[in-house]
C-alpha cells in the first residue's frame, strides 16, 4: 500500500463474490471493513505529525532568532551591515559581536555543518562559548578560538563542527586583530584591490589541543571589509555554473568602496540564479567600513552602543 512500516497491526476484514460461468470469474463484488479506516488513521497521523514538526521548526527559528544580534555597535566613523538568511526554517550560520574592555568590539561569523535544528544548536552554544571568553577574559582572537575548541570538542557529536573567523577591532588604532578557524576568507577592500585576510586553523570541535594564527592589519579611510558564509559563492545556476569567489572577488574590488555592497552582492546572486531559485545554503554576510571624511558627521558620540537592525 505503499506506507512505510510502523510497528503496527492492522485487520481488514473482506468479503469477495464471484459469479462463474463455464468455470470462469465473469462478475466480482467485495466489501470490506478496514481498508479505507487504515488509510484515514494512517493519513490523519501523518498529518498531526507534520503539525508537530511545524511547530516546533518555528519555536526553533524563534530561539536561533532571537539569539542573533538585535543590532549591530555603533561606533564613531565606522558602519557595520549585517544580513543572515537561513535556507530552511533553522540553520548553520550565525555571527555576534562582543563588547571588549577599552572600547574595542569582538566580530565573529561561523558556521557549522549541516542544516536545520542540530546544526542550529551547535551555532548558538558557539556564540555563547565565545562570548563567555570574551566576557572573562582579555583573550586574543587565536586564544579565543582555542579555548572555544575545547569546550566544543568535549559536547557536541563527533560528527559535527564549526567554521568561524574571530575578530577584534580597535576603533580608536583602527587595526583589526583576527584568527580563523577554517572558515571563508574575509576580503578587505583596498585601493580598487580585494585582498584576503589569512590566518591557518583547524575549525572547533574536530581534534582538542588546536592553536590558532592570528594577523593583524589597519584600515584607511573608507576601507571596507565583507565578512562571509559559504552560502554565496557555492550558490548555482539552472546551468549549475557557480557564483564562486572568483566572481565574489572581483565585485568586492570593483564595488568595494560603496556602502550599500551588501545589497549589491545579493542583487548580484538573484541577477545570476534567476527566477525560481532555491536557496541551497544559508547566507550570511557582514561587512565593515571606515569612514571616509566626507561621511563623517561633525560631531561624533565616543561611547559604543548598538542600532537596531534587521538580522535575517
Amino acid at each position: 500500500m505503499s506506507f512505510s512500516p510502523a510497528g503496527k497491526v492492522y485487520e481488514d476484514t473482506a468479503i469477495f463474490i464471484h459469479r462463474l460461468s463455464k468455470g470462469k470469474i465473469v462478475e466480482e463484488w467485495r466489501a470490506g471493513s478496514g481498508l479505507a479506516e487504515l488509510t484515514q488513521q494512517h493519513l490523519g497521523q501523518e498529518r498531526i505529525e507534520h503539525e508537530r514538526v511545524d511547530r516546533e521548526l518555528q519555536v526553533a527559528r524563534d530561539i536561533q532568532l532571537g539569539s542573533l544580534p538585535e543590532g549591530v555597535p555603533n561606533l564613531p566613523d565606522w558602519q557595520i551591515d549585517s544580513y543572515c538568511q537561513p535556507a530552511r526554517e533553522v540553520g548553520g550560520d550565525f555571527y555576534e559581536f562582543y563588547q571588549l574592555g577599552d572600547g574595542r568590539v569582538g566580530f565573529v561569523v561561523g558556521d557549522a555543518t549541516g542544516k536545520g535544528v542540530p546544526a542550529a544548536i551547535v551555532t548558538t552554544a558557539t556564540a555563547a562559548y565565545l562570548g563567555a571568553v570574551a566576557a572573562a577574559s582579555d583573550s586574543s582572537p587565536g586564544e579565543a578560538l582555542a579555548l572555544a575548541n575545547e569546550a566544543l570538542f568535549a559536547r557536541i557529536p563527533a560528527n559535527m563542527f564549526v567554521t568561524c573567523f574571530y575578530t577584534i577591532l580597535d576603533p580608536k588604532s583602527a587595526t583589526l586583530t583576527y584568527a580563523n578557524a577554517g572558515h571563508e576568507l574575509p576580503y578587505l577592500h583596498r585601493k580598487g584591490e580585494a585582498e584576503e585576510l589569512r590566518a591557518r586553523g583547524m575549525p572547533l570541535g574536530m581534534m582538542p589541543g588546536m592553536s590558532y594564527e592570528e594577523g593583524e592589519v589597519s584600515l584607511a579611510e573608507g576601507e571596507c571589509v565583507l565578512f562571509h558564509s559559504d552560502g554565496l559563492v557555492e550558490a548555482h545556476n539552472p546551468k549549475g555554473e557557480m557564483f564562486g569567489f572568483p566572481r565574489l572577488r572581483a565585485l568586492i574590488a570593483q564595488h568595494g568602496e560603496e556602502r550599500t555592497l551588501r545589497n549589491l552582492l545579493l542583487e548580484e546572486l538573484y541577477s545570476f540564479v534567476g527566477d525560481g531559485w532555491e536557496q541551497e545554503d544559508d547566507i550570511t554576510l557582514l561587512t565593515l567600513r571606515r569612514s571616509a571624511a566626507r561621511d563623517r558627521p561633525s560631531e561624533n558620540n565616543s561611547s559604543t552602543r548598538f542600532d537596531e537592525q534587521p538580522t535575517c
